[in-house]
């Protein structure tokens, strides 16, 4: 068993995600083109960097192992999803909206108490999670004060209109 090390620092963060695609302009089409992501910039023919707002980069797309290629069989280790934090319920809402009007189908939602969320598929099949996270104030916990998160479905239409 390895020793146990102290926690790291509640400051470090999750910078960026990068995914190997099959097509490049494809995932852009749906990063960009459906939910709103900018390029910030193409490395050759085979990356971009895309962001929202002024960051380098959220997530990196590239085609350098994977041009054409095939998603992970299922029972295959890998990524799970990756998952996009917005800041609003109306901002999840507006997602929500983006991903309909492209015809993209949800794999679900659900409310886990501490947020709200929405699960679909990029076009390489890689899993997608588009959240919001309530104020830590109305977040559930038990007697004790320890966090109770649970998974109740997520009336997406209601968030649509609510939103």
């Amino acid at each position: 068993m390895a020793t146990r090390n102290p926690p790291i620092d509640a400051g470090v963060r999750i910078g960026h995600v990068h995914l190997k695609v099959a097509d490049l302009d494809r995932a852009l089409g749906f990063y960009c083109g459906v939910l709103g992501f900018e390029l910030v910039m193409r490395y050759g023919p085979g990356a971009a960097f895309i962001a929202a707002g002024d960051y380098h980069h959220h997530i990196g797309l590239n085609t350098w192992e994977s041009l054409g290629g095939q998603p992970p069989p299922p029972g295959s280790t890998g990524l799970y999803h990756l998952a996009i934090l917005y800041p609003t319920r109306a901002l999840l809402a507006d997602a929500l909206r983006r991903v309909q009007a492209a015809g993209i189908p949800l794999d679900g939602a659900a409310d886990h108490g501490v947020s709200e969320a929405l699960y679909l598929r990029d076009p390489d099949n890689n899993g997608v999670e588009l959240y919001w996270d309530r104020p830590r104030d109305k977040w559930p916990v038990d007697d004790q004060g320890k966090l109770t998160m649970f998974t109740r479905a997520l009336d997406a239409r209601g968030l649509q209109v609510e939103g």
